[in-house]
């Protein structure tokens, strides 16, 4: 089945919490951050791909002095496409209080992808090697892991939402990466990342490149009301809309 024709997970209409539209890559990078060709060729990688809407989503922080340039860049590739194209940025909770790493302008933006790529500890950072260090030696639990990281997530979503709408990124991927199953995601902390992402307006966005969320918080998720998107989160314009962990979740 075509891209133009194809959704899965339920059987809802189109944009509600019950399908993912296969026609949309909610998350795209290109050669201003994380990715490797420009916004142009992958535009035209989504265009062969049948799709009708593509988020450009590029890692951003505070040093980012590109926002304008990027901006434009999508902007012309509209006129060259009867796509949506939508200009969002990626950023990084960095605090335990869900604070962001934000650039200093978010006027060119259309939305906020909000990324945890690093679990906030405190004055710390740490990464899945060293959560997985501290679960080894028993100085963190796989339960306290999955509390923390629900907090910050929450927090950063409604830090987010108070400049642009708001995307949730490979969400909870940090617990698959650090070795804690999403068993650890308890129905109560679940329900708190639901009740997040409704009240924000959060779009949660089901990561084909980095398999998250698993298919039983995907069911969750999705049980719970909350908005889901398909993202390829693709580095390269050939991967712009290629599904296969979607279609298997």
């Amino acid at each position: 089945m075509g891209a133009e024709r194809e959704s899965v997970i339920g059987g809802g209409a189109v944009g509600t919490a019950c399908a993912l539209d296969l026609t949309v890559d909610a998350h795209v990078h290109t050669g201003f951050s994380a990715g490797r060709d420009a916004v142009g060729v992958v535009a035209s990688a989504a265009d062969r791909a049948g799709l009708t809407s593509l988020t450009f989503a590029d890692q951003v922080g505070p040093d980012t002095t590109w926002l304008t340039a990027y901006a434009d860049a999508v902007r012309r590739a509209r006129h060259r496409t009867e796509m949506t194209l939508r200009v969002a940025a990626e950023v990084e909770v960095v605090r335990p209080d869900g604070w962001l790493a934000l650039p200093a302008d978010l006027a060119q933006l259309d939305a906020l992808s909000v990324a945890l790529s690093a679990l906030p500890y405190g004055a710390e950072l740490l990464d899945a090697r060293t959560v997985r260090a501290r679960l080894a030696t028993g100085e963190m639990t796989p339960g306290q892991v999955a509390e923390l990281l629900v907090a910050a997530t929450v927090r950063g979503l409604e830090r987010a939402c108070r400049y642009v709408p708001t995307q949730l990124a490979r969400p909870l991927a940090l617990l698959a990466q650090a070795g804690v199953d999403d068993a650890a995601v308890s129905p109560a902390l679940l329900a708190d990342l639901a009740a997040a992402c409704r009240g924000t307006g959060t779009l949660v966005e089901v990561s084909e490149a980095w398999r998250s969320p698993s298919p039983r918080l995907v069911g969750m998720l999705r049980d719970a009301g909350v908005t889901l998107v398909p993202a390829s989160d693709a580095r390269y314009a050939a991967e712009v809309g290629g599904w296969q962990y979607l279609r298997r979740v």
